[in-house]
This record gives structure tokens, C-alpha cells and sequence, in this order.
């Protein structure tokens, strides 16, 4: 049987300074690699960007064929969560059982942190997966931001797969930086010329990832549940905008709570002394810039104008007054006496103190 200490490509190991399972010696680590090289490392492009691009690029094939099949784009929108969260697991266990390692060593191999921020991603593509799923069952048919794209001549075609199948699983692959650097390469690939391992991080920054975690969770689970609360309340009657609970502080609370949320995890990984390459920093970035400029509130609200132009005038002038009033993402001076604004950030903070509580 083999152990944790076969792992192909594992670095010396010492006992796990916040749970069991083996840690890699961060005095192995190459002090002298510069930024430059780091950015620019063809081991790292080998080992870990290639093979996480691939296996998100066959899960978009598979959901380009079955959306092509039903004429439902939203199969994209399954695979946004489902597949980050897989490729996680696969890169912390699943591939170290297909070598032949138990499951069960692959998961004891892992330090605590790496356990939590694990859980964590995965708490959150649940959640999201759960959501997509159940407003695709209670539809029926395909999300209706998607039908004007695929009126246009030859939509499913390469325009499709390449504009929007396989552009996403690029973005998914830079998402996931933070875990696939973290668990696909060893200490000695990654290097120590930037935010290191072994540094010391203040031990409140793990606290205040955590916290943001928390809060986003929070915003993004609230978000939901109050518009689906709001719809269900103005069936029949659809001239307003939900402009309650956490709507009431930015136009796009489910896009800032996810935000918050992806913000956390290279911030976690620095509070505990494991994120040690620069590209693990470029997952929240891109994820950030995917739900400002490409998938997320712009591509949202621009459906909205036009579907509220044609369909419900009404409306279209309820939501031109609700951008005039509140931020589209980031929200304003104003949002501090907003008490939306301070459950959200007491839950954060409970968060926190309840995985501080925990070690």
C-alpha cells in the first residue's frame, strides 16, 4: 500500500503544524527564484496549468454537446460550479487514488488549512449548483438571457464552443489557481520569492479570510433567497424590481458575495503560510473581472434593458430608476447605515470566530 510519503513528486515532509498529514519543508523551497521566473515557470505550466485546463476544456466539450442537443446554453451555467469544485478534489485526492493511494490517505495527507479551504470551495459550488439546478427544473427551459444569442445564424456552432464554452473553461482554469497551484505542485516548483511559505503571516489575516468568506457566503445565500421570496410575492404583477434586504445595498449582491468569497481564498492561503506563487492571486482576479465584464452584471443588466423594452415598459423604468439609486456592485458611503450592510459583516465576523474557536 502506498503511503502519504509516495506521492509522485512530494517534497520532504514534516508533521503538519495544524492537523495531521504531512507539510512540506518550506527550508526546500528555491529562495533564490525570482518573480519573473516564477510568472514564467514552464514546471508550473506543465504540472498544473495544463492539466487543469484540460480536464475543464472535456467538461466543457461535454456540456457544449448536451446543450447543443437540448438547445439550452444554461448547461454552462451547471457546469460553472460543479466543475471548479471537481477539479479541486481532483487535484487534492483524486488524482493521487488513480496513482493507487487510498482515499482516505489522500485526505489525512492534507493539513488542516488545506481541509477548511477545501470544504470551503466546496460548501460554495454546492450551494451555487443547488441553485442553478433548482431554477432550471422550476423553468422548464432555458435561462431567458440566453435566447437572443442563440437566434443568431450558426449560434451552436464554433461561436458557441469557442466563444462561450471553451473561453469559460479558461476562466474556470484561472479561477482555480489558488487550489490546483496549491495541491498539484510541489514545494519546490512553486518557490519562495513572493508571499512565501514560512514567512509568518500575522496570524489575523487567516481570521479576516475566513471573515470574508463568511460575509460573501452570507451576501450571495441572502441575495437569493430574497429575490426568490420577492418573485414569488409579485407573481402576476411583475412592474417592480426587488429592492429589499441586501438588494437594497448594490444592485448585484449574489455577484459581490461571490466575489468576497473567491477574495478570501488566496488571502486564506496567506494567512496560512501556503500561498507561495504570485499566480495563485489571479484566480480571484479573474473571477472578479468575469462577473464585471463578461458574465456576471453587465451581460445581466444589458438582457434586462432589452427584455424590459420590448416586453414590460413599466419595468424598464422601475430598473433605470434602481440603477439611478444604487451601485451596481461595490456599495456606496450610504450602504453603512444600511443594517443589511452590518448582519452581513456580523456574520463574517461569527465566521471567523467560530473556526478560531475550532482549532
Amino acid at each position: 500500500m502506498a503511503t502519504t510519503g509516495d506521492f509522485a513528486g512530494a517534497a520532504p515532509m514534516a508533521p503538519a503544524p495544524h492537523g495531521p498529514g504531512p507539510s512540506y519543508l518550506p527550508s526546500q523551497r528555491h529562495a533564490h527564484a525570482g518573480l519573473a521566473s516564477n510568472l514564467l515557470d514552464v514546471g508550473i505550466l506543465r504540472s498544473t496549468i495544463l492539466p487543469s485546463f484540460g480536464l475543464h476544456s472535456g467538461l466543457s466539450v461535454a456540456a457544449y454537446l448536451a446543450g447543443r442537443a437540448t438547445n439550452r446554453l444554461e448547461t454552462k451555467d451547471w457546469l460553472w460550479p460543479s466543475g471548479m469544485v471537481l477539479n479541486a478534489w481532483w487535484a487534492a485526492v483524486g488524482r493521487h487514488v488513480a496513482d493507487g493511494v487510498p482515499a482516505a490517505d489522500a485526505w489525512a495527507a492534507l493539513q488542516r488549512p488545506e481541509k477548511l479551504l477545501l470544504a470551503a470551495f466546496s460548501v460554495w459550488g454546492g450551494r451555487l449548483m443547488w441553485r442553478v439546478a433548482r431554477r432550471s427544473v422550476q423553468r422548464g427551459k432555458d435561462e431567458p438571457r440566453y435566447e437572443p444569442a442563440k437566434k443568431e445564424p450558426g449560434f451552436w456552432g464554433l461561436k458557441a464552443f469557442l466563444g462561450v464554452y471553451l473561453t469559460e473553461a479558461l476562466f474556470q482554469t484561472a479561477i482555480t489557481l489558488p487550489f490546483s497551484l496549491l495541491f498539484r505542485t510541489s514545494a519546490q516548483e512553486r518557490g519562495v520569492s513572493w508571499l512565501a511559505a514560512g514567512t509568518g503571516a500575522p496570524a489575523w489575516v487567516s481570521a479576516m479570510a475566513v471573515g470574508i468568506f463568511g460575509a460573501g457566503f452570507t451576501l450571495e445565500t441572502l441575495a437569493d433567497l430574497q429575490l426568490d421570496r420577492f418573485k414569488a410575492r409579485s407573481v402576476g404583477t411583475e412592474t417592480e424590481m426587488c429592492k429589499e434586504g441586501v438588494w437594497s445595498l448594490v444592485r448585484h449582491p449574489n455577484y459581490l458575495g461571490d466575489a468576497l468569497v473567491h477574495f478570501s481564498f488566496p488571502l486564506f492561503l496567506y494567512g496560512n503560510n501556503l500561498l507561495s506563487h504570485p499566480l495563485a492571486v489571479c484566480g480571484s482576479v479573474a473571477n472578479y473581472l468575469f462577473l464585471r465584464y463578461i458574465g456576471g452584471d453587465k451581460e445581466n443588466e444589458a438582457t434586462q434593458e432589452e427584455r424590459y423594452t420590448k416586453e414590460n415598459q413599466t419595468k424598464k423604468v422601475e430598473f433605470q430608476r434602481y440603477q439611478q439609486e444604487v451601485n451596481s456592485f461595490w456599495p456606496g458611503f450610504e450602504a453603512v447605515a444600511n443594517k443589511w450592510t452590518w448582519i452581513v459583516a456580523g456574520c463574517g465576523v461569527a465566521a471567523a470566530a467560530l473556526e478560531q474557536a475550532m482549532r
